[in-house]
């Protein structure tokens, strides 16, 4: 098969990262999707590095050799910040591998006005100081203000937003000092897409949100239209993929992705 004609493969620890399938899609929808969320270990967020990159190794084993994708998105920041290096590194000069903080950061450094990031993430996301490193690194007179925010992806899979419930986490977390005088702050983590507005509306729209969806889209296609791999047709369906499938998954995954879908079983392991 022709490499252009080959799918995107897209993974994440859960069905997070549907939010930025959903993105790649609107974006190209001339191309075939092969999405994997990684269900039976989900959150990513409090396991270790080396758990996650085992985990990271067999999914994008199955992406690149069964789904034969002719690229791979990480599309979880818990493990771009933990796995991305690896498969860079693995598949270097093969095909494109596209983590979700890259296109973050490049974003950021772009815009002269912003003097201050927060960032909300998982622990894992956090801990790694990889965003921390790579804004540094771009633009050392930025500063950067980081906060771990583990309930925040259990609530929103939950479908926890716009009530009570989440206008109380959130503004928990936001109220943090850290945050004051923010220009910006990061949406460390592909589930807080689906709560943007409630954050946006805790800082009266006046600090700058970043995420991965249409800022990761926009990248990809790029890359690919460079390596002459963009489709002109799609060939065949979008496909998804969970490692376990439990009751209400199938809804919550509606709600990620923006319309219908059939999610099917594989196991990896």
């Amino acid at each position: 098969m022709e490499d252009s004609k080959k799918p995107i493969g897209i993974f994440d620890s859960g069905i997070g990262g549907l939010t930025v399938a959903h993105a790649i899609s609107k974006l190209m929808p001339e191309e075939q999707i092969v999405y994997f969320g990684d269900t039976a270990h989900l959150p990513y967020g409090d396991k270790s590095p080396e758990l996650i990159h085992s985990f990271v190794q067999d999914i994008s084993q199955f992406l690149i050799q069964k789904e034969q994708c002719k690229s791979v998105v990480i599309a979880c920041n818990t493990a771009s910040a933990t796995s991305y290096e690896f498969l860079r590194d693995k598949h270097k000069g093969v095909f494109p591998i596209i983590n979700v903080i890259d296109p973050i950061v490049e974003e950021i450094v772009k815009d002269s006005s912003i003097k201050k990031v927060g960032l909300i993430a998982t622990k894992t996301t956090v801990e790694s100081g990889v965003y921390q490193e790579k804004l540094k690194r771009r633009n050392p007179n930025i500063e950067m203000e980081v906060l771990a925010t583990p309930l925040l992806a259990p609530m929103i899979e939950e479908g926890f937003s716009q009530d009570k419930i989440s206008h109380s986490v959130i503004e928990n977390y936001l109220s943090n000092p850290k945050f004051k005088d923010i220009d910006a702050l990061i949406l460390g983590c592909t589930h807080y897409v689906l709560i943007a507005d409630e954050i946006s509306e805790y800082f009266d729209g006046k600090v700058r949100l970043f995420d991965s969806t249409d800022i990761l889209a926009l990248k990809l296609r790029d890359i690919l239209k460079k390596e002459g791999l963009l489709s002109k047709k799609k060939e065949s369906k979008n496909k998804f993929y969970i490692s376990d499938l439990t009751k209400g998954f199938s809804e919550s995954a509606s709600r990620f992705y923006g319309e219908n879908l059939r999610l099917e079983l594989m196991k990896l392991l």
